[in-house]
């Protein structure tokens, strides 16, 4: 694949691309970048498909707050195609098959560039499934009123609608990652969780019965009428006390961490620490893990469109019987709790799937951590090689990058593990017990997660800015 890799390498290099800064951004300009964006992501969730019925099915539904797309929006694809292109890099890179050097400046290029082309692919890869599959339906009132009843060319820009929309979320999240604070992925998906959130608390819609489906409003409503608590507002007094608990083991196991002494060679006296947090590796390779989830479902459900049933039936976007429904992940109490409903499967089916959704969870939380860490340059050599760029060394031992890699790999590889089994434990806890709004204990892990780490950033940015020579040291200049 290498050679084939130097054959694409004026491709790869001329692929589009936001500019990055030259210098220094200052941080009042990295805030203004990064609300920008995001008000841009919310007026963007407003912009409805032209030609879209009424009628379509949204596949993702139950992933919406996960992938940050808003059914039925010019961004219905959300950051599925970002996330799905990782995940493909991420096992090449991990089984070794791509053969590039990112530690060199040419093999980076050529890595970020077979990435963005790895995304628009994937962009046309999962619009064009959502089309064919028959999920997202021409209006025929609008194929008669503008194109002489032509359904295919409804169709055609449905997809390049859809396109577009993925198109735009990845210049977004380039342009938060390059000018702005944290990334655009985990600020698109704090966007979609947060939403969520105050919709679980404040809804005064009335769905699943006769009362509102907001946690507030709704335990008002039954007490007024006088009504059973119990029988009504159980799983939600559940939901409230799984989300209170999901947000303080995360922030307690953020702030949890192994440092490592470091003593500057040049400065004596100057010292720092190196921290590996419990959570080294983020809790992103979640991510990677429910969607890889996803796009199995949605293969699944592509097929039984097609009449191919042979993996399993579907009604709506829940698969009923055979391989897709023990496959399929829990993502709420009323998928495994067989004595409060009926869920028209034996209790070994249930189980099965449970065991399955629990298996996919750890292993591929521990497995994807381990991918994510050396893709993002955390693994033992990249942050020795980082150490000893900064003249930092470790007291006691010889100024040596070797000596250095040997080190951290006591700790990295095993915390890396430890950190994707204990995310992947706490994710599969939240979503069994349910959480406050359609959000799913994921994609609750993953925005406290993600808004302590923009926390401690731009706690960091603002350091940096009241001491400019720190810049050089943690470099971001």
């Amino acid at each position: 694949m290498g050679a084939m890799l130097d054959r694409m390498e004026p491709l790869l290099a001329a692929m589009p691309s936001v500019r990055s800064p030259e210098g220094h951004v200052h941080f009042k300009n990295k805030m203004m970048w990064t609300v920008a964006v995001l008000i841009l992501y919310f007026l963007l969730t407003n912009v409805q498909i032209f030609g879209l019925s009424s009628e379509s099915l949204d596949w993702l539904g139950m992933y919406r707050a996960l992938l940050a797309g808003i059914s039925g929006s010019i961004v219905h694809l959300g950051i599925g195609p970002i996330v799905t292109a990782s995940i493909v890099l991420q096992l090449l890179n991990g089984a070794d098959l791509l053969g590039i050097d990112t530690s060199s400046a040419r093999g980076q290029v050529m890595y970020m560039g077979l990435q963005k082309l790895m995304i628009f692919v994937m962009i046309v890869v999962e619009a064009a499934p959502n089309v064919i599959g028959g999920f997202l339906k021409p209006d025929s009132a609008i194929a008669l009123q503008f194109f002489g009843g032509s359904m295919a060319t409804v169709s055609f820009l449905i997809f390049l609608q859809l396109c577009i929309g993925g198109v735009l979320i990845f210049l977004m999240d380039e342009v938060v990652t390059k000018w702005g604070i944290g990334s655009g992925v985990g600020l698109f998906i704090v966007a979609g969780v947060s939403q969520g959130l105050i919709n679980g608390f404040f809804n005064w819609a009335a769905v699943k019965d006769r009362y509102p489906v907001g946690l507030i409003p709704r335990l008002f409503a039954i007490i007024g009428d006088g009504a059973n608590i119990i029988e009504y507002y159980g799983l939600d007094i559940l939901a409230l006390i799984t989300t209170l608990i999901i947000f303080g083991l995360v922030v307690y196991a953020e702030s949890t961490r192994i440092e490592i002494p470091l003593a500057h060679a040049a400065v004596r006296g100057a010292r720092g620490r190196f921290p590996v947090k419990l959570i080294y590796a983020s809790v992103l390779p979640m991510i990677l893990v429910r969607v890889l989830q996803a796009n199995w479902q949605m293969f699944g459900l592509f097929l039984s469109n097609l009449g191919i049933t042979i993996l399993g039936k579907f009604d709506g976007q829940n698969p009923t019987n055979g391989i897709m429904y023990v496959t399929a992940p829990i993502n709420s109490p009323s998928d495994w709790m067989w004595w409060l409903t009926d869920l028209g499967h034996p209790i070994w089916e249930v189980i099965t799937r449970m065991g399955i959704d629990f298996f996919v969870m750890i292993v591929g939380g521990a497995i994807f951590a381990l991918f994510w860490v050396k893709t993002a340059g955390l693994d033992s050599s990249h942050v020795a090689k980082q150490i000893q760029m900064s003249g930092m060394h470790i007291p006691g031992y010889r100024r040596n990058e070797q000596v250095l890699v040997r080190y951290l790999d006591r700790y990295i590889p095993r915390v890396t593990v430890i950190g994707g089994i204990a995310v992947g434990l706490l994710s599969v806890i939240a979503n069994y017990l349910g959480v406050v709004g359609s959000v799913s204990g994921t994609g609750l892990l993953l925005t406290v997660s993600i808004v302590y780490r923009l926390y401690e950033e731009i706690a960091s940015e603002q350091i940096m800015e009241m001491y400019p020579f720190m810049r050089s040291f943690f470099g971001k200049e």
